[in-house]
């Protein structure tokens, strides 16, 4: 990542003003369901919080990759879990205020989990049905909003239905 300044100018011949952003790669969301109905989530440290976060399965986009393709890397990364279907829910900016990046949100129909499946150290991975998810997001368990918003996405586009 990189601090960028941007010098903008409003009006012809007015005064111009510097505008500061963090660039940063374009980011993956997952919303992913299980054949028996539950979402993967993941559990880990985050240092900008010093604490551990319920998040879904996502991460940042490798140059010259295609997003579907980086979500069915990340999924079976970060879970165990292979993809059957790909679908995609939309981009959106992560943050318009500091934020140069784009996040890419997808909704994948997984098989069942790889036998030899091993999380990586510091990472914890649950399944959790459409209640339970309700129940953290409302008790601040889930808290990324980026995270939010690829489940109202889901949501919106009819893949899940989160209200119980």
């Amino acid at each position: 990542m990189k601090i960028i300044a941007r010098e903008i100018e409003f009006s012809p011949g007015g005064p111009t003003q510097i505008y500061h952003a963090v660039d940063q790669s374009d980011y993956l969301a997952i919303v992913a369901r299980t054949p028996d109905g539950r979402f993967p989530i993941v559990r880990q440290y985050r240092p900008a919080l010093e604490s551990f976060t319920w998040e879904l399965p996502a991460g940042m986009a490798e140059p010259g990759e295609d997003f579907a393709e980086g979500c069915r890397r990340e999924l079976l990364e970060e879970t165990g879990y292979p993809t059957r279907a790909i679908h995609p829910l939309g981009t959106a900016a992560s943050c318009s205020a500091r934020l140069s990046n784009r996040i890419h949100s997808f909704f994948l129909e997984t098989g069942e989990r790889i036998d030899d499946f091993t999380p990586e150290p510091g990472l914890t991975v649950e399944l959790a049905t459409p209640s339970e998810l309700v129940r953290m997001i409302k008790s601040g368990e889930f808290v990324l909003q980026l995270h939010l918003g690829a489940l109202l996405l889901a949501e919106l586009r009819s893949f899940i239905t989160l209200r119980v």
